[in-house]
């Protein structure tokens, strides 16, 4: 039996853990030896590998973060809540924020903490892995060291879709119209951000015709870099392939569609994270 290796669940959606359990090699490979999902266990043993889902966002949180690091070589903080509060961090408002401390007197549920943070904010951390939630292949690669296994520099390179001289003057809404299967979506007036997203998950979305909502983070070019200059490289994809005007592309990027990956990368210009770090 391999390494052993073990996934601390904390305030997020579980999306991670099913990825993971989509991969099947880990089985044959590594021995899983706490996992809440599928595993009954109180305590982690000393592991390898701790891997990391969700963001710290309960005191329960924040205790079992802590308690769990002291027990692994290395921590692995996994998919976009564990890298930089993910959705929960959505919630971060005064209004929001009232209505939880307004009934202080609940007991049965652990406190809010005053903000979601990411795990690198609490412990100090070995590598990341990012996505919403990362593909099986990902997680294999991370543990395993695929042989052969090579991400591209940006989704963009992975989808393969054909680029054409074709140049839309508006914005298609996600859902709307025939996607050409083979046609690059910029081209066809969708707001698809695969230019400046981090490769390595082969493209699934726009390859089955949905635009890149940038799950996977920055690529390594904006890792450090700020939010504002990635999304002027945005625009920049835009203004050379299609005649949309730049208004309609900035109010598009900043829309709710992509309010949870514009926190993530808002908060990497925030706290830059060492680029080769990022898997």
């Amino acid at each position: 039996m391999g390494e052993r290796f073990a996934v601390l669940q904390l305030t997020g959606c579980s999306g991670c853990e099913v990825s993971m359990l989509n991969a099947e090699n880990w089985l044959h490979e590594n021995q899983l030896v706490y996992m809440p999902l599928i595993l009954s266990a109180e305590d982690i043993p000393e592991v390898n590998t701790l891997l990391v889902t969700g963001g710290v966002y309960t005191e329960d949180d924040l205790y079992r973060l802590r308690l769990a690091a002291r027990r692994a070589r290395q921590v692995v903080p996994v998919g976009t809540c564990a890298v930089s509060g993910g959705v929960a961090n959505l919630g971060h408002r005064d209004a929001v924020r009232q209505v939880f401390f307004d009934r202080m007197e609940r007991r049965h549920v652990p406190r809010l903490l005053p903000r979601c943070r990411p795990v690198d904010a609490v412990v100090p951390v070995s590598r990341y892995l990012t996505g919403c939630p990362p593909t099986p292949e990902l997680y294999m690669a991370l543990l395993f060291d695929t042989p052969g296994f090579e991400a591209a520099r940006t989704v963009c390179i992975e989808c393969g879709r054909r680029k054409t001289r074709d140049r839309p003057q508006r914005l298609i809404g996600f859902h709307g119209g025939e996607v050409d299967p083979e046609m690059c979506l910029i081209n066809q007036g969708y707001l698809c951000i695969g230019s400046s997203t981090r490769g390595g998950c082969r493209a699934p979305c726009p390859r089955a015709g949905h635009p890149c909502v940038g799950c996977r983070g920055p690529s390594t070019g904006f890792i450090e870099r700020s939010s504002e200059e990635w999304l002027e490289s945005i625009q920049r994809v835009f203004r050379r392939m299609t005649d949309i005007p730049p208004e309609e592309i900035d109010r598009g990027i900043r829309s709710p569609q992509f309010a949870l990956f514009l926190f993530q990368f808002a908060d990497y210009a925030e706290a830059p994270r060492d680029k080769d770090k990022v898997f």
